[in-house]
């Protein structure tokens, strides 16, 4: 295995806080540094993609934006784990709910997470289909949740390699083994706590519902970047416990 002795797509001299929140979109890492963030700096923007570290309720957090799909988020939560030794890492994202238990606007916990990808095992050799979410931390965000009176759904979601409403999702779904009950779909979950797993931290992702194949309406761009902040909360007031 050839690991280069510094990161290429982190900056090297980042002050990474052992605490990481991860959008998928530089944007929103800009915006929850901006909102949410005490004495918020610009850690590293390399290839555009913002990392950003500062302080909230007085605690060290750093936001990193890590991307679209399993092969950029694993690159920059790799990059978290070996150079920088994060100990926990929440996703923050978006999905699509293929379940009629969601609407549009409603979080979704995921518990585990169910893939067709040869991700994992092209990685390190593993070759199930599912793999877990930290238990320790989805505790601790369901203990916030239900502090908060926030309701939020815990259950698996699906991994994909395509953006879910450019395929016909309902075929893949057809393929899932009949036990799982995949509530939404997304396209780095997998890959985020694979890796953490693989390395001994804390990883899982929360999600914010923004389309639904029982639904017509789409949440913008605009909506996307500015309206989650429901989600940020809980996994800033989360992580940090």
């Amino acid at each position: 295995m050839f690991i280069t002795e510094d990161p290429i797509h982190i900056n090297k001299d980042a002050d990474i806080a052992p605490l990481v929140v991860m959008p998928g979109d530089p944007l929103r890492a800009k915006y929850i540094a901006e909102n949410f963030l005490e004495n918020a700096k610009l850690v590293t923007e390399i290839r555009g993609m913002y990392g950003y570290t500062g302080t909230y309720k007085d605690k060290k957090v750093t936001v990193m934006a890590h991307g679209m799909g399993m092969p950029s988020a694993s690159i920059y939560v790799f990059e978290l784990i070996h150079y920088f030794h994060v100990q926990k890492i929440i996703r923050i994202g978006t999905c699509g709910a293929v379940s009629p238990k969601l609407d549009i606007g409603d979080i979704v916990l995921t518990k585990s997470i169910f893939s067709e990808s040869n991700f994992a095992y092209t990685y390190n050799g593993y070759i199930g289909n599912v793999v877990e979410a930290s238990p320790e931390l989805n505790d601790k965000i369901l203990k916030v949740a239900n502090n908060k009176k926030q309701k939020i759904y815990y259950g698996m979601t699906m991994t994909t390699d395509v953006f879910g409403p450019y395929v016909d999702i309902d075929a893949i779904l057809n393929r899932i083994p009949k036990e799982y009950e995949i509530l939404s779909e997304e396209m780095e979950a997998y890959g985020v706590c694979h890796l953490a797993n693989s390395y001994g931290i804390l990883a899982t992702t929360l999600m914010t519902v923004v389309d639904s194949k029982y639904s017509k309406i789409v949440l913008t761009p605009k909506d996307r970047e500015t309206k989650l902040n429901d989600m940020i909360s809980l996994a800033l007031d989360s992580i940090i416990l």
